[in-house]
């Protein structure tokens, strides 16, 4: 309902931004809404973005603030661990804000979130959104005091085979699961590994898939996930971006990273998909590739249920007429833009101007429109709902040849950015930018 500010003082700052790469942690005394915390763990965080960041020769890195780090139960207020997502390649600087505004809505546990006006031992340094990170305060808030455990799948190679990240059951030893295990929240034990494999196993089966899986919670997931377009998640190329929650054998799937959420996925891809014809009409009923599809079990074997696939259609239905088609959607991007809307004027690194940020928000809700529109004709059989059907009738669907999705952030941003980055930057370490590195 604010904007909260963070000065984050840190001895060198010039220097922590050129190892930015390396992703080290470095002491820092953050002063949050004027309280100063001590001693507390500051570096930068991401994949891509952080890799392209650097590229571009840009400064604006996510960060990740880590309470406990240096300080034994060091926390605020009950945090651990937040992080301060820059909005790369989001001029609307809401991708993520609304993709966890939806699926609070649909009644699935996401990171709490607030936006935070930074500044760099007292220079501005730029709006970010701060979100807190899944662990231990996350568990506790979410799932109780005796709560089970939580994972981060995440490949170490996209060329590797990964079907663990995927969900897929192999075999029953846990070095099969390396890109699960190494990955767990919490210490873990073998009879926590044997639990997890016994639940893919189940899943695998497409049998009795309550014992192995909160369905409930999944398929309201699936119902926003799909909506956002998310190419870079657990129903993408690359099967990520989620949290991964067992509790007593049975799996639950938790949001994760939405900067390239609405159809703006093109990292890494020779040939990406920008038509939005095709994007904002993509089929919810196959909602990737079928070889994409066949190895995502946690989204495939619910649907070859026809209780489960009903239940599906009941929470989209329901996502569209009360979030989407009742304005809630409207009214929440609008108060957020007049939330922010002064931070964002001043913003001494955004990745886009003022004027493009204006744009990306009226194109978001644009998108919104029309997605919901064409999920509405899906629903009703009026327009094609999987890719096959997409085949035979390409021209069906909602006209979306208007909209420019790289209004919401792209390459070309990046490009831009650099003077006001390094004018930032250097103000932060204390010389002009004539100075140079």
């Amino acid at each position: 309902s604010r904007v909260h500010t963070i000065d984050l003082q840190v001895e060198d700052w010039e220097a922590f931004i050129q190892d930015a790469e390396a992703e080290r942690y470095v002491p820092c005394t953050a002063v949050i809404n004027g309280e100063a915390f001590q001693q507390v763990g500051l570096r930068t965080k991401g994949n891509n973005s952080l890799r392209l960041t650097s590229d571009y020769g840009l400064y604006r890195y996510s960060l990740k603030l880590e309470f406990d780090h240096y300080l034994d139960g060091g926390n605020y207020y009950g945090l651990d661990k937040f992080s301060l997502d820059a909005s790369f390649q989001d001029n609307t600087y809401m991708k993520t804000w609304l993709a966890y505004d939806m699926m609070e809505f649909m009644g699935v546990p996401a990171p709490l979130c607030s936006y935070v006006w930074v500044t760099v031992n007292g220079q501005p340094w730029g709006l970010f959104l701060a979100v807190e990170e899944p662990e231990e305060s996350f568990v506790r808030r979410v799932y109780g005091s005796n709560a089970g455990q939580l994972y981060k799948p995440e490949y170490l190679s996209l060329n590797a085979d990964n079907s663990d990240i995927a969900l897929q059951y192999s075999d029953d030893e846990p070095e099969s699961y390396a890109n699960l295990f190494r990955n767990a929240k919490f210490d873990i034990t073998y009879a926590d590994q044997k639990r997890l494999i016994e639940a893919l196993y189940i899943l695998s089966t497409g049998e009795n898939l309550d014992t192995a899986v909160d369905v409930d919670q999944t398929l309201r997931y699936f119902a926003a996930q799909v909506f956002l377009m998310n190419q870079d998640s657990y129903l993408g190329r690359t099967g990520h971006n989620y949290y991964l929650y067992e509790e007593n054998g049975r799996l639950s799937i938790l949001p994760w990273d939405y900067n390239l959420a609405f159809g703006t996925y093109a990292l890494g891809m020779t040939d990406p998909i920008r038509d939005p014809n095709i994007l904002i009409n993509y089929p919810i009923h196959t909602p990737a590739p079928a070889e994409v599809m066949l190895n995502r079990p946690l989204y495939h074997n619910l649907m070859k249920n026809d209780e489960y696939f009903a239940r599906y259609h009941a929470y989209f239905d329901q996502f569209l007429t009360e979030y989407l088609e009742s304005g809630r959607c409207e009214a929440v991007v609008r108060e957020a833009q007049a939330l922010i809307a002064p931070y964002v004027e001043e913003d001494p690194t955004a990745f886009c101007s003022c004027e493009d940020h204006l744009l990306a928000v009226d194109t978001l809700l644009e998108v919104c429109r029309l997605r919901s529109e064409s999920v509405r004709g899906q629903l009703e059989g009026t327009f094609p709902s999987t890719l096959a059907q997409w085949a035979e009738r390409p021209d069906a669907g909602v006209d979306a040849s208007h909209v420019d999705l790289r209004a919401l952030g792209d390459f070309e941003d990046l490009e831009r950015a650099k003077g006001r980055q390094d004018a930032a930057l250097a103000a932060a370490a204390g010389r002009t930018a004539r100075d140079g590195m």
